[in-house]
């Protein structure tokens, strides 16, 4: 396997995002175009000075190792995964160039017994998982607390990865030297017959692999450290700087690191949806001066609370509206209060859990983290705090002092309440950075879904006044516009005529002609498809005959359409009528023009009817519109079941909070208040429910009244007085019936006792969409530079695509449509309204829009792409079983008329690849009505 293979592989196997598969291909390109990188013995420092310049052409931002030996720094924002990205360097390296032995460094506890667990094969975050040379082998772990224990693993075959605490051995250096002695790891060792050091030191392919470098770039222990001389060193790190500290004019000043490679800062992670937005969270018209310390610090507490229980509803809420999968789980979301110190966290620990504390509705919710615990206490410590993202572990409230830094990797984090002293920029970095990990991986466009709340009542102004600044560490990437050339932007609108249309230089129904475009020539540039009239005069013949087409398909004669399919147009019978008819409607001066073309021995209508339809035979796809009607009454309605009310625990309030993005700008009302007191309880629910349009008062009054009753029972559980059941009910009823027709959706059923299938129309013509470009038109064959960008891009210059251009929403579309561009005798995208195809989603039935329709010479396909992970959830099963009803109906058509059958293929991602076939997925991933 070639090393590009073994970089992609790697890639798709560990499923890398772009940021870290471009890093990947930045190693790669490292050392494969500078073998010294590979020479254990090249280590001079004129031999490094030449390797500097050698990557110095591809990595401008590098002018220095900074070691003694060659290192190269991934920046890499908090929440894109650099875990992640060192199971992937380990693993190329390994399979490329056959490198056994990886030293890890982690900068503190927290994050060595986390690196620990995810090289642990056990564990759900495994950075190997994929690798399929280490499922029966895996890397052999060894840590800062067994290595004594430990042999030469080379008679073994495997590879060692070393994982060590800085920390520790930054204490046991310091200690040496005081004691005059070697640091715990240069010891000799019983088992090795020499020191862990020195065998470290001798193997000449050990990789240095530095976890959040920037904590100890300088420290004692990174010293000694180079003493082992490693073939190549790796650091990963958010931040790739350090403070100054070499005097009075550079504490304070950021050290920018010199060996960057690779810098994906967070502004730009935010932007590519790969971590939360940010906001910071106030109270409407709040003034923190007119309040004491400890009054504010309550108040804050309150409103975090309040927050959470809204946001801990809306995340189910979103769980069983639209992400909900067989095994898996909705997201728990918990609250992280920032003390002072110790003793203020003991303190803080002691008011969340009193009684005097929402009822003392979150004793044994909590957990206190911070140096002030030892023993027994700091185990069960580290055990619930490792376990607060499981839906099923009690805490929703975490107080830390300062140990909560790079590394805890949680994406559950969803408000922040600071209560440390901090200026706003210190509260910006430090805090958010351990919220912005998303749970579902990359943004799902529910903003509370994709958002992170800090709480910042007296700092709420300086932040967002901090989040402007220009060197933010949240600010997005500025837009940079070149000096007016008169060229003009780039950016233009394409309105995309199906090719037979184009060839025509016609219209399709409800479309505009694009100025300039003429037979949609000009806009489509090189894919442009051949015109087939050269005259105006022509094309306006053949514009009346595709209205004549477009209207004569609507036709229906004996109960079925009048014209069965395209191929039907070419009957003699038919396009006599067609002519007829174009030449009715053509108006007294174009019916001049049609004499003195017949004067002229140019093509009368009849010849400009037949080269039409020909055309439209040739770049088209039958899709015939199926209409399925019931013949009897349809019962439908809701049963009647329990609510679950498990996680609504919302808390009294007084005043609304507000809450404003830090990149967007965009305010967020929590929790407004109601205006309307009702006198019976219930009807704050009933009256949020029947603003649903499925949810009618008439036919259901019993059943939301019932369920809005065990609403407010469960509410009275815990609520110790009407005002408070007023408070919580005015505040919430939107969002607790919410919560409540969303359970009412799983509930809903539909009784058809018998339907009927009408077959409307035998083919339905293709429509036209807008695209906006930016550039040029690109060849279907060109991936995109970054592939999370690809709905930038507009593609062209097909042979069998009904659209001259297509637009792809990612890269595994681009390579299916590569395959059907080779196999398929025609394909194209379809656009909402081709198909009329709609599935059940609760009580709700939205259209389905495949992604693919294709013709074979065998069969029509529907064809579906999607993520593996995604083949069982909900709503894919529910578009493929209409889907596949619609295949049904379609092909009993089809076959009447001697026509082609259809199936419906569900595709997983990847098994699409250049080297499929369209007869081999149809084989494996085609489904039919079970």
């Amino acid at each position: 396997m070639s090393l590009e293979n073994i970089v992609r592989s790697v890639s798709g196997r560990l499923s890398l995002r772009e940021p870290q598969a471009e890093s990947l291909r930045r190693l790669h390109w490292a050392v494969d175009q500078v073998p010294a990188l590979r020479d254990a013995k090249a280590r001079s420092a004129e031999e490094l000075k030449a390797m500097q310049d050698a990557l110095a052409g591809q990595f401008p931002t590098l002018a220095d190792f900074e070691r003694d030996f060659p290192s190269l720094c991934f920046a890499l924002a908090t929440g894109v995964g650099k875990t992640r990205l060192m199971g992937a360097f380990i693993s190329y390296l390994h399979a490329a160039y056959g490198y056994r032995h990886f030293f890890v460094l982690a900068p503190n506890l927290t994050i060595y017994d986390k690196l620990i667990g995810d090289f642990s094969p056990n564990s759900p975050k495994y950075v190997f998982k994929g690798i399929a040379e280490f499922a029966s082998t895996p890397p052999e772990v060894i840590t800062g607390d067994n290595y004594e224990q430990r042999g030469s693993l080379s008679l073994l075959g495997g590879i060692e990865v070393n994982i060590f605490n800085i920390s520790k051995i930054n204490s046991e250096v310091r200690g040496a030297q005081l004691q005059k002695r070697s640091p715990k790891i240069k010891r000799l060792s019983e088992y090795l017959g020499q020191s862990y050091f020195e065998y470290l030191a001798g193997l000449d392919d050990l990789v240095l692999i530095m976890d959040e470098s920037h904590r100890y770039r300088a420290s004692a222990g990174i010293r000694s450290l180079n003493e082992l001389r490693p073939l190549l060193g790796l650091e990963l790190t958010a931040t790739p700087f350090v403070e100054g500290t070499g005097g009075r004019t550079s504490v304070g000043k950021t050290i920018a690191f010199k060996n960057v490679v690779m810098d994906y800062p967070l502004a730009r992670a935010i932007e590519d949806g790969f971590v939360k937005e940010p906001a910071v969270v106030t109270q409407q018209n709040f003034d923190p001066s007119a309040h004491s310390a400890g009054a504010l610090e309550t108040i804050k507490l309150q409103d975090g609370v309040r927050v959470h229980e809204e946001t801990k509803v809306h995340l189910l809420n979103y769980y069983q509206n639209s992400a909900q999968q067989p095994g898996s789980s909705p997201v728990k979301p918990f609250m992280l209060v920032i003390a002072r110190d110790t003793t203020h966290a003991a303190q803080l620990m002691a008011t969340i859990e009193s009684n005097d504390f929402f009822g003392g509705r979150y004793k044994g919710k909590v957990i206190q983290v911070d140096s002030s615990r030892s023993g027994a206490e700091e185990e069960e410590m580290i055990r619930r705090l490792l376990a607060v993202e499981s839906y099923d572990e009690p805490t929703e409230i975490v107080i830390h002092v300062n140990m909560l830094k790079e590394g805890w990797d949680v994406t559950n984090l969803y408000t922040i309440v600071p209560l440390r002293a901090a200026n706003a920029r210190t509260l910006i970095e430090q805090s958010i950075g351990r919220g912005l990990r998303l749970p579902y991986g990359r943004k799902t466009g529910v903003d509370v879904v994709d958002r992170l709340n800090i709480i910042a009542h007296d700092k709420f102004q300086e932040v967002i006044d901090e989040a402007g600044r220009g060197d933010s560490p949240i600010r997005m990437q500025a837009l940079v516009l070149t000096p007016d050339t008169g060229s003009g932007s780039t950016l233009k609108s394409i309105s995309v005529q199906p090719t037979a249309n184009a060839m025509l230089g016609t219209l399709t129904a409800g479309s505009q002609q694009v100025p300039g475009a003429n037979a949609g020539g000009a806009q489509y540039g090189t894919a442009a498809p051949t015109t087939v009239f050269k005259t105006d005069e022509q094309r306006q013949i053949a514009q009346v005959a595709m209205d004549v087409i477009a209207e004569i398909s609507r036709e229906r004669q004996g109960g079925q359409p009048f014209v069965a399919s395209t191929q039907a147009l070419t009957q003699a019978s038919i396009q006599q009528q067609i002519t007829q008819r174009v030449q009715e409607r053509m108006l007294p001066k174009q019916g001049d023009l049609l004499g003195v073309l017949a004067s002229e021995g140019r093509s009368p209508v009849a010849d400009i009817v037949q080269k039409t339809v020909a055309v439209l035979v040739e770049h088209t796809i039958d899709i015939p519109r199926i209409l399925v009607k019931p013949k009897g009454p349809v019962k439908s309605g809701y049963k009647a079941f329990k609510l679950d009310l498990s996680k609504m625990n919302f808390q009294p309030q007084d005043m609304a909070l507000v809450g404003q993005g830090l990149k967007t700008g965009k305010q967020v009302l929590y929790g407004q208040s109601s205006t309307v007191l009702e006198s019976q309880l219930e009807n704050y629910i009933v009256r949020e429910l029947i603003n649903y349009d499925d949810v009618s008062y008439d036919e259901h009054a019993e059943l939301i009244y019932a369920l809005a009753g065990q609403a407010v029972a469960h509410f009275k559980t815990y609520l110790q007085t009407d005002d408070e059941l007023h408070n919580i009910l005015g505040n919430y009823g939107k969002t607790i019936a919410e919560n409540i027709h969303l359970q009412m959706a799983l509930h809903y059923y539909e009784d058809i006792s018998e339907s009927e299938i009408v077959i409307s129309q035998g083919f339905t013509p293709l429509k036209h969409c807008a695209f906006t470009a930016e550039g040029d038109i690109l060849p279907l064959h060109q991936a995109p530079d970054e592939k999370g960008k690809i709905a930038q891009y507009v593609y062209g210059g097909f042979s069998k695509c009904a659209y001259p251009v297509q637009k792809f929403h990612s890269d595994t579309e681009r390579v299916l449509a590569c395959v059907l561009e080779r196999d398929a005798l025609r394909w194209f995208r379809p656009v909402a309204g081709q198909f009329n195809i709609y599935y059940r989603s609760g009580a709700n039935q939205p259209e389905y829009v495949p992604d693919f329709v294709a013709a074979t010479a065998d069969h029509n396909l529907i064809i579906e792409t999607k993520a593996a992970k995604d083949m069982e959830a909900g709503d894919v099963k529910a578009k493929a079983d209409a889907a596949a009803t619609w295949c049904k109906n379609a092909s009993e058509y089809s076959r009447a008329q001697g026509g082609k059958p259809w199936k419906y293929l569900l595709v997983p991602h990847d098994a699409v690849a250049h080297n499929a076939t369209v007869t081999a997925l149809a084989g494996r991933y085609s489904l039919s009505l079970s």
